[in-house]
C-alpha cells in the first residue's frame, strides 16, 4: 500500500511540473509600490486579475469595526469615470465577471474576463484605486446594506453567531477580536473622515499585490500597469499591527443561545500563523480529523457513535497566531457535552498513538492532488501565487509546499497535537437551543 501512495505521490509531482513551474511567474513592483505577478498561460483565451489589498479587520480598532468589509462594497459604487453600477455593467458589457471578499488579514478583488478587455479591465481598477466616490449619499445606502447583512447572517446562521461568540472571547487584545463585519454601533457611527482616511492608507498601490494569469503577455501587462496605475502615487505605509495576543493560561467558555433545533458545539485553541514551520502539520492534522467520512472525528462522531449530524475542523491561512477550531453539530437529544469529550478522547489518542502510515499518506495525496488541481486553472494559478506572496512572504514558496507537506511525520502530528491542543489553551462555545424568560 505504501508503494501505491508514493507511486500517486511521484505522479501529483510530475502533472505539477508540467503545469506550473517557479520561472514561469515573472514580476515587476511600479515606483509606486504596487507588485505584479504574472503568468502568461495561452490554454484558453481568457485571463484574470487578482488584487490583494493588505487589509482587513486586523487593520481596525473599536469605533471604526467593519470598515474594511464596507470597502469592499463601496469599491463597486462608482469613482471619478466610471460612475454608479458602471464598473459592473463595463466588465459585463466586455465579456467579464468579478467578486470581491474580506477576511481578517486581507481584502481581495477578483476579475474574469476575455485576453482582448485587458485594458479595458486596467481602466476600471485604476479608476476606483485612484478615484473612489465616498459620497456621504452612498455611504448611506451602503451603510444600510452592510447593517442588514450584519443582521441577517446572524439571523439565518447559528455558525456564524457561535464563531463570532468563540473568536471574541479566544482574543482578548488582539484585533482578531472583532468581527470582519465589524460591531453594530461601529457601523451605524463610521464618520466621512474615518472612510476617507481609510481608504487613502490601506487602497493605496504600495499596499497591493496583484497577480494576473491567462492569455496576456508580460511585457503588454508592464505597459499597461505603468499607464494606469503607474501615476498613482504611494501613500506612507499603513500603521503595523503591534498587539500580540498574550500566551491563554485557562480554558475558556461561553454559551451562547438562539432559536436551533439541536445545539451546536466549537472547540478553538490558539495555533501558529501561516509563516511557522507547524503550519504544514496543523493543515494536515486538520484534514486527519475532519475531511471526507474515513476522517477520525467524521467517522466516530457521525458514522459510528451518531452523536453528531456534523463536523468540521477550521485552520486557515494568517498573518498573526490564528484559531484552529473544531465545530459540530449535536444530533438530536445528543448533549454537547458528550461530542466534547469523545473530542478530547480522539485528540488524546493522536498525542499518544499518533496516527497509521496510511491516515498519514491518504490525506498528504488528498491534499496534493487539491493543490495541484488548483493550479491547473488560470483562476487557481492566481488565487494561490497571491496567497503564498502576501501570508507566507513569497510567492515563490508556493513551490516548495508540496515537499513541505511530504516531509510531515507521524511524529510531527503528535508533537503539535500535545502542543496546541491543551486545555488551558482552548476555549469552548456552546449553541443552545433559546428558553423563553
Amino acid at each position: 500500500m505504501k508503494k501505491i501512495w508514493t507511486g500517486l505521490l511521484l505522479l501529483c509531482a510530475s502533472v505539477a511540473q508540467a503545469q506550473l513551474k517557479a520561472d514561469e511567474v515573472q514580476s515587476f513592483t511600479l515606483a509606486n509600490g504596487m507588485k505584479f505577478l504574472v503568468v502568461e498561460d495561452f490554454s484558453i483565451p481568457n485571463a484574470n486579475m487578482y488584487l490583494f489589498y493588505r487589509v482587513g479587520s486586523r487593520n481596525e480598532y473599536q469605533g471604526i469595526t467593519g470598515l474594511s468589509h464596507f470597502f469592499e462594497h463601496m469599491m463597486f459604487n462608482g469613482a471619478k469615470k466610471y460612475g454608479p453600477k458602471m464598473f459592473d455593467r463595463t466588465m459585463e458589457f466586455n465579456g467579464g465577471a468579478n467578486n470581491a471578499y474580506t477576511r481578517e488579514d486581507v481584502t481581495v478583488y477578483t476579475n474574469w474576463f476575455p485576453a482582448s478587455a485587458t485594458e479595458v479591465i486596467f481602466d476600471l481598477e485604476a479608476d476606483r484605486i485612484s478615484s473612489l466616490t465616498i459620497d456621504p449619499k452612498v455611504v448611506e445606502s451602503e451603510r444600510g446594506v452592510v447593517i442588514s447583512e450584519r443582521s441577517t447572517g446572524l439571523e439565518n446562521s447559528p455558525y456564524r453567531v457561535l464563531f463570532e461568540a468563540v473568536q471574541g472571547q479566544a482574543f482578548a487584545e488582539h484585533p482578531y477580536h472583532w468581527p470582519v463585519i465589524g460591531y453594530l454601533d461601529d457601523m451605524k457611527n463610521w464618520k466621512q473622515e474615518d472612510l476617507e482616511r481609510y481608504f487613502k492608507t490601506y487602497y493605496a498601490p504600495n499596499n497591493c499585490v496583484v497577480v494576473m494569469s491567462g492569455a496576456v503577455k508580460f511585457a503588454d501587462v508592464k505597459a499597461m500597469a505603468e499607464k494606469y496605475l503607474g501615476p498613482i502615487p504611494a501613500q506612507p505605509a499603513p500603521p503595523a499591527v503591534h498587539i500580540k495576543e498574550p500566551k491563554q493560561t485557562g480554558e475558556k467558555r461561553i454559551t451562547v443561545q438562539k432559536q436551533v433545533a439541536n445545539p451546536y458545539l466549537s472547540i478553538a485553541w490558539h495555533t501558529p500563523e501561516a509563516k511557522h514551520p507547524d503550519y504544514y502539520a496543523l493543515s494536515l492534522l486538520s484534514d486527519l480529523l475532519t475531511q471526507g467520512q474515513s476522517s477520525r472525528l467524521y467517522s466516530l462522531l457521525v458514522d459510528q457513535k451518531q452523536l453528531a449530524t456534523s463536523v468540521f475542523a477550521r485552520y486557515e491561512e494568517s498573518f498573526d497566531p490564528t484559531l484552529f477550531s473544531i465545530t459540530a453539530t449535536a444530533s438530536r437529544g445528543v448533549k454537547t457535552e458528550d461530542i466534547e469529550k469523545e473530542i478530547y478522547a480522539a485528540l488524546e489518542s493522536i498525542k499518544k498513538e499518533g496516527v497509521t502510515e496510511r491516515e498519514l499518506e491518504k490525506v498528504k495525496n488528498a491534499k496534493l492532488i487539491e493543490f495541484y488541481r488548483q493550479i491547473e486553472t488560470i483562476n487557481g494559478k492566481s488565487n494561490n501565487i497571491g496567497t503564498y506572496e502576501v501570508f507566507f512572504g513569497d510567492y515563490k514558496k508556493l513551490f516548495d509546499a508540496p515537499s513541505l507537506y511530504n516531509k510531515v511525520t507521524i511524529e510531527d502530528i503528535k508533537r503539535v497535537a500535545a502542543e496546541y491542543f491543551t486545555k488551558p489553551n482552548r476555549t469552548v462555545g456552546v449553541l443552545a437551543a433559546k428558553v423563553d424568560d
